[in-house]
């Protein structure tokens, strides 16, 4: 679900590597969702949740640093998007997963793909120089 192409680098190395890391994570989630294995996936979907929370912050600070030593100037708007996208990550309904897992997870990890993906795309392209 979750894949890597060329067209997300923005040529600044840690930055990119951290992108990778959230598409690792997400890729995570989606194992979880096709392991016709796991019947009661809901303490790893909460690890998983929790790892991609506390990367997200590690990783947004990292770019919004990175982005204050060139001078970006929308600076600002950038933060802003960040802290949304962590508002709804702390803002996932954990008694949806224990009742529909398979559908809201799934549903998560729209929503992150979607997310990560066009962040990358659109607004982080425009930090890079």
């Amino acid at each position: 679900m979750f894949e890597w192409k060329d067209e997300y680098e923005t040529g600044v190395p840690h930055i990119d590597e951290q992108h990778k890391k959230l598409f690792d994570i997400g890729n995570d989630g989606y194992e979880l969702l096709t392991n016709s294995f796991s019947i009661d996936k809901y303490d790893k979907i909460l690890e998983i949740i929790g790892e991609l929370k506390d990367y997200a912050i590690f990783h947004f600070k990292s770019e919004e640093d990175y982005m204050l030593s060139i001078g970006y100037k929308k600076f600002l708007s950038h933060k802003v998007q960040h802290d949304e996208f962590v508002n709804a990550v702390n803002n996932i309904d954990y008694a949806r997963i224990d009742e529909g897992q398979n559908e809201y997870i799934l549903e998560i990890l729209q929503f992150v793909h979607k997310w990560v993906c066009e962040h990358i795309l659109i607004s982080d392209q425009g930090y890079v120089m």
